[in-house]
């Protein structure tokens, strides 16, 4: 028993230091793979279809100042505010599924939230996953700016089939570069993320242009992101 605690000490001690040490690297260097991206990788290559992995890491002075304007209206108003959770998201999301158990379950990810499953975990809804994503965002929170979390997710959040990132879905959707997209398209980009597989920014349906319209719509109301 002695020796399994001994063990277990070190497994936790592990751990701790072996995360932390990545969130404070990661907090400098270029993100350049996820673990979804591997995973999603495996999935076209189990079935049966041409492996796709379109991702070019880009810094904020090259992303269209428009684009972290578009996600913090569509995604997460409260960006700036908070600590890593919305915690009046999280207790109206709550009300509204008890409410509605029949609807689609509404969440209450944050930004921060997103990103640190993004880069640290895996998909998934289990109770461990959640707790994991929780240590890693109030790590992320403590350790990065809000600058260099909207930097990473913009540069690692899914935003097509195959497609990583605000750089890659500019050239693969509307044939220029990050810095370069209009605030139109960065509205309709930000449509796209409760289900980037789903919803296209390349062709969208009427329901897209909707969200786009209201997105633009709450663009009025969020101050320009601040710089470095």
């Amino acid at each position: 028993m002695k020796r399994l605690k001994k063990v277990l000490r070190w497994v936790i001690a592990i751990f701790f230091a072996s995360t932390i040490l990545a969130v404070v690297a990661l907090r400098f260097m270029p993100v350049w793979f996820t673990p979804l991206m591997v995973i999603r990788c495996a999935q076209q290559v189990s079935e049966g279809r041409d492996m796709k992995l379109s991702h070019h890491w880009v810094p904020m002075e090259r992303i269209s100042p428009s684009m972290p304007v578009a996600v913090i209206a569509s995604e997460d108003a409260n960006f700036l505010k908070h600590h890593g959770f919305d915690y009046k998201a999280i207790e109206s999301a709550a009300i509204r599924n008890m409410k509605n158990p029949e609807k689609r379950k509404l969440g209450a990810s944050t930004i921060s939230q997103q990103t640190a499953k993004n880069i640290f975990l895996w998909p998934g809804r289990s109770w461990i996953r959640k707790g994991f994503e929780v240590y890693f965002t109030t790590l992320i929170e403590l350790l990065w700016s809000k600058q260099r979390i909207m930097e990473v997710y913009l540069n690692s959040i899914e935003m097509g089939d195959g497609i990583y990132g605000v750089d890659a879905v500019a050239e693969e959707h509307f044939h220029t570069d990050a810095k370069n997209l209009s605030r139109e398209q960065c509205a309709l980009i930000a449509a796209t993320l409760p289900n980037p597989r789903k919803f296209s920014s390349k062709n969208p349906s009427d329901y897209m242009l909707k969200r786009q319209k209201r997105i633009l719509h709450e663009m009025k109301f969020v101050s320009a992101f601040p710089e470095k």
